[in-house]
């Protein structure tokens, strides 16, 4: 058992790391208050190659696995554009994981290149406004006409549909009544998103607001039938090769957002004086920022073994989810205790740490609940009769 990163694995976090320093923190500043995506970050972890991280090598990636695109996130969070940052190539990194899996060679060929050169930006289209995360009763439908399918319905908490070229979008392509399990009649496409029949909304919201979230309003939209990734009706099946691989990477993000917090934290720690003393002698301060390290830390060592799960093809459920629920409250932890390390001054934009506490919400809410990991965890992995 080695607990320790490859050369190759940090040789990708330095050089990551170094291409991140380039943008400061006050340039995430200045983005959190725009509210305008960061596309210079982003056109330059394209430029070098970081979007096709873990797209095979025939189609232009580098080919690596989902513990370097960990590596990778972690280190661009916690190099202070936090969830921003991370939430600007999320989608790129590891979002057509199943067009890598389930795609025939034709779609591959066509889909990839442009996702990791970073010609184009995509959205990830699941959750509706009345069935959240009980994915099963999806209600927007696509029906086959020729060699299209006509989709109506409506999405929401969509991430970058403001500024996406391309969707990856689950429907419903066989009535729930229909089916024999709620799992079958799904179906997953990944297209062209055509503004003349998706009416995009944007959602005004706490944090990340150079991320745009949004609700699509979809009337008539035809997909044509090239676009349908794998079999029809089995969509479901097939976003589950994602969402192990995006809980991974929101855990490792959440850690990183939570380490950057906890560095900005120490600093101000050390340097405070308060009654001729810096405040960082002080335990009351000193004991909260020891366990914020030691949560952190459980919280990557999770997220690593449920990466290295996945990359030996392992069944990964129950790491994943653990390591989503470990990393964002380990992340949420310390952005809450930089806050209050800095006292009034962590309330101010300037010092950073408001932001970064805005931002670990989103790890924590989506894309599973934590009341909704530990019903898992309960279930299938302790037996217990399911809940709901």
């Amino acid at each position: 058992m080695d607990f320790a990163l490859t050369a190759d694995q940090e040789s990708i976090r330095d050089a990551v790391g170094k291409l991140c320093a380039r943008f400061d923190k006050n340039y995430w500043l200045e983005i959190d208050r725009s509210g305008e995506f960061p596309e210079t970050f982003f056109r330059a972890m394209a430029d070098d190659g970081w979007l096709g991280i873990c797209i095979p090598p025939e189609f232009g990636g580098a080919g690596l696995g989902i513990t370097e695109a960990a590596i990778m996130m972690r280190t661009v969070a916690e190099s202070g554009g936090g969830m921003t940052a991370a939430s600007a190539i999320h989608v790129n990194v590891f979002g057509l994981n199943p067009v890598v899996v389930f795609g025939s060679e034709e779609q591959k060929a066509r889909m990839l290149p442009p996702i990791l050169r970073g010609d184009v930006k995509a959205c990830f289209a699941v959750t509706e406004p009345t069935t959240g995360l009980n994915t099963t009763q999806l209600k927007t439908m696509a029906v086959r006409d020729g060699d299209d399918y006509v989709v109506n319905g409506q999405k929401v908490w969509i991430s970058t549909a403001k500024v996406a070229e391309k969707i990856l979008i689950l429907v419903r392509t066989t009535p729930l009544d229909q089916v024999r399990k709620p799992t079958e009649g799904l179906s997953l496409f990944y297209t062209d998103l055509d503004r003349a029949a998706v009416t995009v909304h944007e959602i005004e919201k706490m944090g990340r607001k150079a991320i745009d979230s949004n609700e699509l309003f979809i009337e008539d939209w035809r997909i044509p039938a090239a676009d349908l990734i794998g079999e029809e009706g089995k969509g479901f099946h097939y976003i589950l090769h994602g969402m192990n691989p995006e809980r991974i990477l929101l855990a490792s993000e959440s850690v990183g957002i939570g380490t950057l917090a906890l560095n900005a934290a120490t600093q101000y720690a050390k340097e405070r004086i308060v009654f001729n003393r810096p405040i960082g002698q002080n335990q009351a301060i000193q004991h909260p920022l020891a366990q914020n390290w030691m949560e952190l830390e459980a919280a990557w060592l999770m997220a690593m073994s449920a990466a290295w799960r996945y990359d030996n093809d392992m069944e990964c459920g129950a790491a994943a989810n653990a390591a989503k629920y470990m990393g964002a409250e380990a992340g949420h932890s310390a952005c809450l205790q930089a806050v209050m390390t800095h006292g009034g001054f962590g309330y101010a934009k300037e010092y950073h740490v408001e932001r970064y506490l805005r931002e670990v919400m989103i790890p924590r809410i989506a894309p599973i609940s934590p009341q909704l990991i530990l019903c898992y965890i309960a279930e299938r992995v302790l037996g217990l009769p399911k809940s709901y």
